[in-house]
């Protein structure tokens, strides 16, 4: 047999890590939704969901580092968990940010790479159990990438609308366009996710 009953402890991890992706993509529908007064405690939520996932990830390399034997390389295995902390550190860094920049409102079509940015969580978060045979999520990283183009079109469309609204305050602009950014780098950050799964399950294959 490949696998021991020990190697499940890295599924399990990496349920859990993605997991928190999950919870932060509902901190963000909840933090573009309520009033700006109260999104400093919404950021906090999303800060405490970060540490999470940067506990979550330091067990993983624990883990690599006490066991024996892996059921994929030591190497992917360290890569995936990174690559999904890098999703969390987007969302939290655009919170922030939002907080900080006290963006008054947010331009048309924000909530639609919010949800994009929710439903790539849902997938990922779903996947990762599945990381058991690996070789049959090729409908997860397909369905990543395909979100991750359909959140591309959705940032121009933002960036368009954010540079050609008249009497809009140029500070203001550069402001929400730096949120914006780092959303659409989540949305990336998850395509990246999706493509070393993909690779393992080449080398698996």
């Amino acid at each position: 047999m490949r696998l021991t009953p020990r190697d499940t402890r890295f599924f399990d991890l990496l349920t859990t890590a993605a997991g928190n992706l999950v919870t932060g993509a509902g901190l963000l529908t909840e933090l573009i939704s309520v009033p700006m007064a109260e999104r400093e405690k919404v950021a906090q939520l999303m800060h405490d969901t970060e540490h999470l996932g940067d506990d979550a990830t330091q067990e993983i390399m624990l883990q690599l580092n006490t066991s024996f034997i892996t059921p994929f390389d030591r190497q992917d295995i360290q890569l995936l968990a990174s690559r999904i902390d890098d999703v969390l550190d987007d969302m939290d860094e655009a919170a922030d940010l939002a907080v900080l920049y006290r963006i008054e409102q947010f331009p048309p079509g924000v909530e639609a790479l919010v949800e994009l940015l929710g439903r790539a969580a849902t997938l990922t978060a779903e996947a990762m159990p599945g990381m058991r045979k690996v070789t049959e999520l090729s409908a997860f990283w397909e369905e990543i990438n395909a979100i991750e183009d359909q959140a591309d079109g959705v940032y121009r469309r933002l960036l368009a609308h954010l540079f050609n609204t008249d009497g809009a305050d140029p500070l203001t602009v550069m402001k929400t366009k730096e949120v914006i950014d780092r959303l659409e780098s989540a949305a990336d950050s998850f395509e990246h996710v999706a493509d070393v799964v993909q690779t393992i399950a080449v080398k698996e294959s």
